[in-house]
């Protein structure tokens, strides 16, 4: 009797022990939480994700994406749907990023207030850029992580800002490298080429990379493509050549990574590593 005790109360220790053993979270990310960031996560295939109520693609292998804004200060919901329709919700707050602002005064009127013709160009140029950035592939490129597409000096950074005569331009929403016209500029990772033009108002010659899910990289003032809309191209792979085309003050390449409309700070990106 008293062994028979002894097992009973063993059995029900152990079984309170299996029962407060922490469930593993479903939830896994790579990517920092802070303002900019572009995030990967991973889940099993059968469940449903979502980013704030809206539904977020999800890959054969469990593979998803999102991210955070500039100047996102927003409290944001990731959640899990399990097939049974147990639910695991993150709250998930960027953190707030400090970026460089330059004054500068005494700029002259017509740089102020450029030509309406250049005005109504560049929003012709916008919105195929922006319409290119819409493409929403089940790629999954984005997963693997991102390499930098030139070997250069880093001489701009994300969000920096310029207020000329008291009025705040528009902040810089990419990396820029310094950098020799016809240097090989790469894919950062691999994708389909689903937009290339030589020479856009401000950007010159531009092209646009699906990595899948929305993620797509842009390179500004290209002097020359190797690839045509349509190509699919490897990580790594030299797609074009740095140039000065457009509107720029010299030879450099302007990378920029959107998550649809969403700007993302490509040194972030950079610090990505896959989801096993």
């Amino acid at each position: 009797m008293f062994s028979k005790r002894i097992t009973s109360l063993l059995v029900f220790h152990l079984s309170c022990a299996i029962c407060s053993l922490p469930v593993l979270a479903e939830i896994q990310l790579s990517g920092e939480i802070k303002q900019g960031a572009l995030v990967v996560g991973k889940t099993s295939p059968g469940n449903i994700v979502s980013f704030d109520g809206n539904t977020l693609p999800l890959s054969a292998n469990g593979d998803y994406v999102f991210g955070f804004g500039r100047d996102d200060v927003g409290t944001h919901q990731l959640q899990i749907v399990y097939p049974n329709g147990k639910k695991e919700v993150k709250t998930l707050t960027p953190a707030k990023r400090e970026y460089k602002i330059q004054r500068i005064e005494g700029i002259a009127k017509k740089i102020m207030n450029p030509n309406p013709k250049a005005v109504a160009r560049a929003k012709q140029d916008g919105m195929q850029v922006r319409a290119a950035r819409q493409t929403l592939s089940n790629k999954t490129d984005f997963s693997q992580g991102f390499v930098p597409p030139i070997k250069g000096i880093i001489t701009g950074v994300y969000g920096s800002q310029r207020v000329f005569n008291g009025v705040p331009k528009r902040p810089h929403f990419g990396l820029d490298y310094a950098g020799k016209t016809g240097d090989p500029v790469k894919a950062p990772a691999a994708g389909k080429v689903v937009m290339f033009v030589p020479d856009m108002f401000y950007s010159g010659g531009t092209m646009i990379i699906d990595h899948g899910h929305g993620i797509t990289s842009s390179f500004l003032h290209l002097s020359q493509s190797y690839v045509k809309e349509g190509d699919e191209v490897k990580k790594g792979q030299v797609v074009a050549a740095v140039g000065a085309s457009g509107r720029a003050t010299g030879p450099h390449l302007d990378w920029r990574i959107n998550w649809l409309n969403v700007r993302l700070d490509p040194a972030l990106a950079l610090k990505i590593s896959p989801i096993h």
